[in-house]
């Protein structure tokens, strides 16, 4: 499609999204015009390999801002190198969320502050973290009794421990000196494009994405909660609330320019537009061609999955147990609504390092090989183990295995956020064996999603189709083909390997002229799907009964959690 911005028509423009993921960053540089993907590179982040600041048994995972500035500089100037760096006109920022961390008046991140490098609390609380299940609850609890507006309605009703609040909430109980270093809190995506710009904190764009899903913004009151509510959650924060926002902004917009430091850190120019930031899954619903009523599942470590609607046409309904609903989250102009499974990939993974506990620490006391030959060996076995368990499983006759697993290692996102859930196997007996439990496992997080398109559905919100864009996505064909029997419906792959990194660079394309707006850009820079995986009708019947069979499981194990709950709510209740 011809650009009608006379000011770039004729010339060569690239733009380039920078997508940071739960373990690494990778940047895109891409032809503001066609669409083509020019190059891309990847930097895994050196502090998170080895899980530093992070204590799993406790669900804390935190990451250092070093790891975010060292795969910028690595990442960006590697893909700047590829073209003309004065025909770069724009760059966009995603990152997971809710991804929040505290940074001083001047938006220094604490933990590049002295006193705090290596306090886990001073760092990003990444968004799987879920150290915060009881702030969680008592947001929850208070925004119903408090005699107020109920903040938490256009989030789902239900607000998480992965979300903004909550997080703060448990990091300003937890330490004290945290607290008091604390000016403000950002989430990661507006916190990188603060970096890019240099721009006043008091003045700075922030993201409607991050705000609206996950700090309960919303245009209808105002902006962010008003204090007295705030105060009310915790009053630490009474104020932190006057040093936040309360003005948002769409990811099409520009945040300003790129300063002259990040300019010559990245081999930039100070003409390059920086976009407001957004999520990553927002960002790849866009590269995946999201349109009204579509459904795009970003399938990684986690799901997020994503609908836009026409804001007439949903009105003031309220999508119960969902993860947000925010006018233009997405794509400006329409509603975005987010839902998504808190493990997707992560609940495989896990099940393939239970396997791989002997090669960690069994095979290091070998005297028969090497320390070098261990290590060659673990990392060839575990690279086929997901391998080598799908094509098993692929061959396990689902009516053969009673094996029923659910897929809450990590919480359940949606429907009705609840991460104080687990995962559970059932009917297990002396002859189940590995790939039995792996498939039951990818079903699992396929009656998860299953869950999430009746939720949409029950409340008036129609799934069109559905497109699938990340890594597992591009990779299990195994997992695809089960998902869609489980659906019932087609799933449409996208063709791009880095979809949220091609939906930031649209988002940078509009921000910096090439295109008037969202849908343009989709439509010059989109690249299109490369499959489409159709339902087995001979598998549907099937798995719809075991689907029902999961359902009822999973109220069972919930109930169980419930009444083990019911002293604690108890105990809250007395103290609020």
């Amino acid at each position: 499609m011809q650009n009608t911005d006379s000011t770039t028509a004729g010339t060569d423009a690239y733009v380039i999204g920078v997508d940071y993921g739960t373990d690494s960053v990778r940047a895109l540089l891409v032809n503001a015009r066609t669409g083509q993907e020019v190059a891309q590179a990847v930097h895994y982040y050196q502090r998170w390999k080895t899980l530093q600041y992070c204590n799993p048994i406790h669900n804390q995972f935190r990451q250092h801002p070093l790891d975010y500035i060292e795969g910028l500089e690595t990442t960006v100037r590697k893909v700047a190198q590829s073209v003309p760096v004065e025909q770069i006109v724009g760059l966009a920022v995603d990152t997971t969320g809710s991804t929040p961390g505290p940074v001083n008046e001047k938006g220094v991140a604490l933990a590049l502050t002295p006193g705090f490098e290596e306090n886990p609390n001073a760092m990003f609380v990444l968004w799987k973290d879920h150290t915060a299940l009881e702030e969680a609850a008592e947001v929850n609890l208070k925004a119903r009794t408090w005699g107020g507006e109920d903040f938490t309605k256009f989030e789902g009703g239900i607000y998480s421990s992965e979300w903004f609040w909550a997080k703060i909430m448990h990091i300003v109980r937890e330490d004290e000196a945290v607290a008091k270093a604390a000016h403000s809190w950002m989430e990661h995506c507006d916190w990188m494009t603060l970096l890019l710009t240099g721009s006043d904190l008091a003045h700075f764009k922030r993201s409607r994405c991050a705000a609206g899903h996950k700090a309960m913004w919303h245009e209808s009151w105002g902006g962010l909660p008003i204090e007295e509510f705030i105060v009310h959650l915790e009053p630490k924060l009474a104020e932190l609330r006057g040093h936040l926002y309360q003005e948002t902004y769409t990811a099409d917009e520009s945040a300003g320019n790129l300063s002259e430091e990040w300019a010559t850190r990245l081999g930039l120019t100070t003409n390059t537009v920086v976009a407001v930031g957004s999520f990553d899954a927002h960002a790849g619903a866009v590269a995946g061609e999201i349109e009204a009523y579509s459904m795009v599942k970003v399938m990684g470590t986690s799901t997020c999955d994503i609908v836009v609607a026409p804001t007439q046409e949903v009105g003031g309904k309220l999508v119960q147990g969902i993860c947000g609903q925010v006018d233009g989250s997405v794509i400006p102009g329409m509603l975005g609504l987010e839902a998504g499974q808190s493990a997707f990939g992560d609940l495989l993974a896990w099940f393939r390092q239970m396997l791989e506990w002997p090669l960690q620490n069994v095979l290091s006391s070998s005297t028969v090989i090497t320390p070098e030959q261990q290590e060659a060996l673990r990392e060839e076995m575990s690279s086929k183990l997901i391998v080598e368990l799908t094509k098993a499983a692929a061959q396990v006759n689902p009516a053969e295995s009673a094996v029923l697993a659910l897929d809450w290692v990590n919480g359940r996102r949606t429907p009705d956020a609840n991460q104080g859930l687990k995962g559970a196997l059932m009917n297990l007996t002396m002859g189940t064996s590995a790939p039995q439990i792996f498939r039951a496992l990818v079903e699992a997080i396929c009656y998860g999603s299953k869950q999430i398109v009746e939720r949409f559905e029950e409340e008036g919100i129609p799934i069109k189709q559905v497109i699938g864009i990340g890594g597992v996505a591009k990779k299990s064909a195994f997992v695809m083909q089960t998902l869609a029997d489980v659906l019932n419906r087609p799933i449409k792959i996208a063709v791009s390997e880095q979809a949220p990194a091609l939906g930031a660079a649209m988002y940078a394309a509009v921000a910096a002229g090439v295109h008037p707006d969202v849908l343009t850009a989709q439509r010059a820079m989109g690249s299109g799907f490369a499959e489409t995986y159709e339902p087995n009708p001979a598998s549907v019947a099937e798995y719809q009964a075991r689907y029902e069979q999961y359902q009822a499981f999973g109220r069972f194990v919930e109930d169980v959690t419930l009444r083990e709950g019911e002293v604690a709510e108890t105990t809250l209740v007395d103290e609020v």
